[in-house]
Formats: structure tokens, C-alpha cells, sequence
């Protein structure tokens, strides 16, 4: 006899089923021509459930932007961490390298770098990057000054602007990513001591 959910269990479960229906319509449709009826369909629960656990589809959709902000700094640590060549230029370089990776991920880049800003704000945006992805590239470029290996400048916005270099070349095309690639591994070495 399998042993029954708790309620914890159940919630949980529904949750995630929100989600993965959401971010699979999102990624595919957008976020304005996807309807909440459409989600619950797809996940198999009540409206009222989708309402129990979220206040509206915005509220829904920052889950979603939450969860691939987390996947998206999850990768981006593997890589640096499994770098062979040391040092934290190159760690930088690699991280880089991951979220661009992680970004051809289909329908990400139409969730976080088309709907999120126009959606939730840049302020909220940049809340939930600070919790993820930017946190591991302040991080990064941190102890690369640390470690001397590039220039002593101020890390914060030397963080965004590389967080945004990375944002915009996420958007090109697959033939041309290739040159974004170049450009920004040109750019981190650049600021070598």
C-alpha cells in the first residue's frame, strides 16, 4: 500500500506542476498571449488551485523567472568550479561562457530577457538576479581583484555592465554567437593587471 501525501507533499507537487506548465507556455507563446486557463489545462489542476498558490499570472511568471534564474546560476557555478585552467580570469571566462551556454536553452531567452523586464520591472528583475546569477558574477569578479589578476576598479558596476555585455550577446543570433564569444573573452582579458 503506498503510503498517502501530506499536504506539504500535495502542495509541492502542485506548485511544480504550475510551473512547468507555465514556463513550457511562456517559453513557447510569451507571456501576454498565454491565459491562466491554458496553464491549469496544461497542468492538470483547478483554476483554484492555480489561485491558491499564486495571487494572479504575474505572480506565477516570477516563479518562473525565479527558477531559471536559479538553473541559470546553477550552471554557470558548475563551469567555473569545473574549469582545468586556473585562476579567476579565466573562471570569469568560463562562467561567461556557461550562461550563454545555458541561454540557448529554448524559450529561456524570450522568458528573462524579453517578458521578465517588461513584466516584472527592471527593480524586481534585478532583485532576483542579485539572488542568482549576478551574486556568483559580483562574486567572481570580486576575487578576481583579490587575486590581482585584473584591474582594481569598482566591482559592482564592473559586475552589471559585464552582466549586461553577457544579457545582449545571450540575444544574438546562432551563426553570430561565436563573435559575441571573441568580443567578450577579448574584454575580460583585457582588463588584466
Amino acid at each position: 500500500m503506498q503510503a498517502r501525501k501530506t499536504q506539504a507533499e500535495r502542495r509541492g507537487e502542485t506548485q511544480r506542476q504550475l510551473v512547468a506548465a507555465a514556463r513550457r507556455l511562456f517559453a513557447e507563446r510569451g507571456f501576454a498571449a498565454t491565459s491562466t486557463p491554458e496553464i491549469v489545462a496544461a497542468a492538470g489542476v483547478t483554476r483554484g488551485a492555480l489561485y491558491h498558490h499564486y495571487a494572479d499570472k504575474t505572480a506565477l511568471f516570477r516563479a518562473v523567472v525565479e527558477q531559471e534564474h536559479a538553473l541559470l546560476a546553477m550552471s554557470i557555478n558548475a563551469a567555473a568550479e569545473g574549469e582545468d585552467e586556473p585562476g579567476p580570469v579565466r573562471a570569469l571566462i568560463a562562467g561567461g561562457d556557461a550562461f550563454l551556454d545555458a541561454m540557448q536553452e529554448p524559450g529561456r531567452r524570450q522568458i528573462l530577457l524579453v517578458d521578465a523586464p517588461a513584466v516584472l520591472g527592471r527593480a524586481e528583475l534585478d532583485a532576483i538576479d542579485a539572488q542568482h546569477g549576478l551574486r556568483t558574477l559580483i562574486e567572481g569578479v570580486k576575487a578576481a581583484m583579490e587575486a590581482k589578476a585584473i584591474r582594481d576598479l569598482p566591482a559592482l558596476p564592473l559586475a552589471h555592465l559585464l552582466n549586461a555585455l553577457f544579457d545582449r550577446a545571450a540575444m544574438a543570433a546562432p551563426e553570430e554567437l561565436g563573435d559575441y564569444r571573441k568580443a567578450i573573452k577579448a574584454l575580460i582579458r583585457g582588463l588584466k593587471t
